[in-house]
């Protein structure tokens, strides 16, 4: 890594390069938090990097669900009082934390890892489509909620899924267009995103 000479030390300068690798964070941002950092106790910033650590090696990825978690198997997978019979497919973690905020669905969740994007280079054997087919296939599924943004990638994704799946026999279903096409399910308000699940709709090509 090229040290920086407009960095007093090549320490800081690495520290900078590896906090601006963040999304959204540039090099102005970075030196700010960088020096932050320097002002803080030492057994802060220790506790704040093991953190962080601990969060890129322990974490795991639920068996059934693909949802982060703790243990083999998420919370929300192995809660009994959850409607096993209704599956929400979702495109991210923050999908599933952004219904669960509404506090409108009771079911379980498949979380694909993205959508289908030629463009990016994202087909349908880089998502978790197959684990959700075997886990219809399995039985015991009554509904499956394409919860997908609804832009291009979102309705690609969507009725990809559809085909998988509608041999099975399972009602397929998306969310009422309380949300507007192109519109994310991350920065959709939960008032909104709650409605849209209550009064979802028969999924329709």
């Amino acid at each position: 890594m090229a040290y920086k000479e407009e960095y007093p030390s090549r320490l800081l300068s690495d520290a900078v390069e590896a906090i601006s690798s963040l999304p959204g964070v540039g090099r102005r941002s970075a030196l700010r938090l960088a020096l932050h950092l320097l002002r803080q106790p030492v057994e802060n910033v220790h506790h704040f990097t093991e953190a962080v650590n601990r969060l890129r090696d322990g974490v795991q990825y639920c068996r059934t669900c693909s949802m982060i978690s703790d243990t083999e198997q998420c919370a929300i997978c192995s809660d009994s009082k959850r409607d096993h019979g209704i599956i929400c497919v979702v495109e991210s973690v923050r999908d599933v934390m952004s219904i669960e905020a509404t506090g409108q669905f009771n079911g379980v969740y498949h979380v694909l890892g993205g959508i289908i994007s030629p463009i990016a280079g994202v087909g349908p054997s880089d998502l978790t489509i197959s684990a959700l087919e075997e886990r219809v296939k399995g039985g015991g599924c009554r509904e499956v909620i394409l919860a997908l943004d609804g832009d291009v990638e979102g309705e690609t994704t969507a009725f990809y899924i559809y085909r998988r799946l509608q041999p099975f026999g399972v009602t397929l279903t998306s969310l009422a267009r309380g949300l507007g096409f192109g519109d994310s399910l991350e920065y959709a308000d939960s008032l909104t995103l709650g409605r849209s699940i209550v009064n979802r709709q028969i999924f329709k090509v």
